[in-house]
């Protein structure tokens, strides 16, 4: 009858421990939707679900059912569905540090293209990997 008893308060107290904890995870869930919904303007930088990135040009937060317009190529918008589009994650302060010191680049960044974080003058074609 002791052990009956025991093992009932034990039982008790993983219930109210999650309990407490579903509910304090369930509240920051609905804080950082809250701050993505702020945040979600136009200019904003977001990313797809699939990794793409461009310029937030149209989002309705509260209605997700519209799409959402995101500009991925100077002129080029394209409309994906509103929960697919997220924030882009922010540089890491090592890289803002780094576009900060490196003003050249900067200065250059519309010449040429990015090929795996690297500048290159063209990008290699078909003719280029055909032997």
């Amino acid at each position: 009858m002791d052990m009956n008893l025991i093992l009932l308060v034990v039982l008790a107290a993983m219930l109210v421990f999650m309990f407490i904890n579903g509910r304090r995870n369930a509240k920051k869930r609905q804080e950082l939707e809250q701050e993505r919904r702020t945040k979600m303007v136009p200019g904003a930088r977001v990313m797809t679900r699939s990794g793409l990135f461009g310029t937030l040009v149209e989002f309705d937060a509260e209605d997700l059912t519209q799409p959402a317009k995101v500009e991925i190529a100077p002129g080029v918008v394209a409309e994906m569905h509103a929960q697919a589009v997220d924030l882009a994650p922010e540089a890491t302060p090592a890289a803002a540090d780094e576009t900060v010191q490196d003003d050249e680049t900067t200065e250059t960044a519309d010449e040429g293209y990015s090929l795996n974080g690297e500048r290159v003058e063209k990008l290699p074609s078909d003719d280029d990997t055909k032997n």
